[in-house]
């Protein structure tokens, strides 16, 4: 890490982004998971925090509320080659995430919108209304070929905007339609309002959801997921779904040592025991400004163990608190990856959830009123 970056990280853990408190934490934004709004990185003019010796006008910092914008793309289906991900397509109703996980490895997406991976991120949410006119014409097209779908690759289908405007819920209506297979990444109880199209889906085997859970403490939770479902809520999501037939995959994602990696073994008891019949696991990333924004929360939040949390997340990421490389980015290297990998199978054998996962079938796919297709995918 270079002398700039650091001397960068230091500064955000101890000031926000309106004022400098000499030496004291950032104050916490109820409901937020940060307070800060690190310059865009792609500006070449940015801001910042000066203390000119005059105290605080504000006991509290003001709550940002959530702003709803629209996204005025004309495609919906996202293409993928890494060879770190298992699947070749995805969509995502929205950009940004009211959820506000301070870890989130997609908060520096929102820079490409000239916003910030802060504040703007969980506050400025970017929309697509659109967004099944155009799956269902993307589906459509003589070269499409039929592949699972997955929702919530970037950021959470289920955020609580989807309350009210049910885009994702529009996105599965069209899969239905077009017996394309899903499969949906959510940490949201609000994904049971879309059970009835999942188990009609899950019945002809062409949809699974996965459920990511951080921690069991609900403080930390709250913490580090303001406005995700609770723990309790999320296992509880796993019960419903699996008792209608939808196949649930339970993510301890992301694993943050010293902070949840102690919890592994209790998370994914409790996601068998819930109903989960897989299981998965991924290493936190702090890419880009997310290594400050988590770095300054760690700092108002639990300082007394900021130090050590960064520490161990560097000695898996070979000094640095990233590490972007294909084929480590999400397993780290070193020896407390290998540990948490080597828990992580002993664990998922012991509850069954080790095996191989069911394929989603695409073989059933066809335009309403068209002809089927033949393709059958391994998904995840």
């Amino acid at each position: 890490m270079t002398l700039i970056k650091q001397e960068r990280i230091m500064n955000m853990m101890s000031s926000s982004r309106l004022y400098a408190s000499a030496g004291l934490p950032a104050k916490a934004i109820n409901g937020r998971g940060t307070q800060l709004a690190p310059p865009n990185r792609f500006e070449t003019i940015s801001r910042e925090a000066f203390d000119d010796g005059w105290p605080d006008t504000e006991d509290e910092p003001s709550a940002p509320r959530t702003t709803l914008l629209r996204d005025a793309t004309r495609r919906i289906i996202t293409r993928n080659d890494s060879p770190d991900l298992p699947f070749e397509q995805s969509a995502n109703p929205y950009r940004g995430c009211e959820h506000g996980c301070i870890y989130c490895f997609a908060r520096p997406s929102h820079a490409y919108l000239g916003f910030s991976a802060g504040l703007d991120f969980e506050t400025k949410i970017i929309c697509k209304p659109d967004a099944a006119r155009l799956l269902e014409k993307e589906l459509s097209r003589p070269g499409y070929k039929p592949a699972p779908l997955v929702l919530g690759s970037n950021t959470d289908p289920y955020q609580p905007v989807e309350r009210s405007l049910a885009i994702t819920r529009a996105l599965l209506e069209v899969l239905e339609r077009f017996n394309n297979p899903v499969a949906i990444v959510t940490k949201s109880a609000g994904i049971l309002r879309d059970m009835d199209i999942l188990a009609r889906m899950a019945a002809k085997g062409q949809a699974r959801v996965h459920i990511s859970l951080t921690t069991q403490d609900t403080r930390l939770s709250r913490l580090m997921e303001p406005r995700a479902a609770s723990p309790a809520r999320r296992l509880a999501a796993i019960s419903s779904l699996t008792e209608a037939g939808i196949p649930v995959t339970i993510m301890a994602a992301p694993l943050i040592p010293g902070l949840n990696d102690a919890e592994l073994e209790s998370l994914l008891e409790a996601g068998a025991k819930a109903g989960a019949s897989a299981a998965a696991m991924s290493l936190v990333r702090l890419p880009h400004e997310v290594a400050e924004l988590f770095a300054a929360w760690l700092q108002t939040n639990l300082p007394e163990r900021a130090a050590h949390v960064l520490s161990l997340i560097r000695q898996c990421r070979d000094g640095q608190l990233n590490d972007p490389r294909f084929h480590q980015r999400f397993t780290g290297t070193g020896a407390i990856p290998e540990m948490l990998h080597q828990r992580f199978e002993r664990v998922s054998r012991a509850l069954g959830l080790a095996g191989v996962q069911s394929r989603l079938n695409c073989a059933s796919f066809a335009i309403p009123g068209g002809t089927s297709s033949t393709h059958q995918l391994t998904l995840l």
